[in-house]
């Protein structure tokens, strides 16, 4: 078991940024593709002018441009997006600032780390902190990925929902090595400068230090939608690449039922990245900023909360 455990664990860290696994599908699979609120928002996207391709956005002032990108964090292999004019930005800028450094840690120091945050105490389960009904769902769930069913016992609820949401992707083609992130950074020019707007520890804190509660209810969030993890997230990318910011909110964001869940994950550090961007602007330069596309899709997007602080921000793809 714990040879699984750390073999699981490093497959998590490798996705670097872990948090962004929260805005899997997994979680707002009881958005499904063709509900009629995905529907209206591709109806309203079909009767604008969009450009083609990945979302991209900007905001800037007399010598400081700072472009906006929003990421799917692991991709089939096959995916072609980075091209036109969001490489032409990319290449650009003098800065690259994700989540987390896709690289700044080694995996045996992540592994460590999620494995300190993310277990129970000794002599207590998983299994144990859900109701009978509860427990007769997730077990169902875990027989879907083929797992004994006793895998996540000593997981956390928070990281077995992770768990829960990563590893249909897995199965199914996905790969962290094709997301976004891993791409830019490989595409990185030698001596370019890379930040991060919080360290992994951070993230995964986030999701520790939420109610247990509310890790339980999320966990629940999430097999109770494994079945349409691969639908929902192919949906995602195919909405992603053409630019659908609108439905992209519908199906990554809108689906979330727990408000404790989704503003500790999501509004709190849109609004955190938002003074952050508000900040860089007094700095010359131009900067890069990749980060999961849902906090850049829906009314409280990281954009939102820039245009109430008086910034212009402009779409540019």
């Amino acid at each position: 078991m714990k040879d699984l455990l750390s073999k699981l664990a490093a497959r998590l860290a490798t996705i670097g940024g872990a948090i962004a696994l929260a805005f899997s599908p997994g979680a707002q699979a009881q958005v499904a593709p063709d509900t009629p609120e995905v529907a209206a928002a591709e109806a309203a996207n079909d009767n604008a002018e969009r450009p083609s391709g990945p979302a991209l956005w900007k905001v800037s002032d007399g010598d400081t441009t700072i472009y906006l990108f929003g990421t799917i964090h692991a991709l089939p292999k096959d995916v072609d997006w980075f091209k036109g004019p969001l490489k032409e930005a990319f290449e650009s800028s003098d800065t690259l600032v994700t989540e987390v450094l896709v690289d700044g840690q080694s995996p045996a120091q992540l592994q460590k780390t999620v494995i300190e945050l993310g277990t129970l105490p000794e002599g207590q389960t998983l299994r144990d902190l859900l109701s009978p009904e509860q427990r007769t769902r997730y077990e169902a769930a875990i027989a879907k990925l083929g797992f004994p069913v006793a895998t996540f016992d000593r997981f956390e609820p928070w990281y077995a929902a992770m768990m829960f949401s990563m590893v249909p992707l897995l199965q199914q083609g996905y790969a962290p090595d094709a997301g976004v992130e891993k791409v830019l950074s490989a595409a990185n020019a030698p001596g370019k400068q890379v930040a991060e707007l919080e360290s992994i520890d951070q993230q995964l804190a986030m999701f520790d230090q939420l109610p247990q509660e509310n890790q339980v209810s999320y966990l629940m969030e999430v097999i109770d939608g494994i079945d349409e993890i691969k639908p929902t997230i192919d949906q995602m990318v195919a909405e992603w690449l053409e630019g659908d910011a609108d439905g992209l909110a519908v199906l990554m964001n809108e689906g979330m039922s727990d408000p404790v869940v989704i503003d500790r994950l999501l509004y709190q550090r849109n609004r955190t990245w938002a003074k952050w961007i508000d900040k860089r602007l007094e700095q010359p330069g131009t900067v890069f900023v990749a980060v999961g596309a849902g906090h850049l899709a829906g009314k409280d997007s990281v954009q939102a909360d820039l245009e109430k602080m008086g910034l212009t921000v402009e779409r540019i793809q």
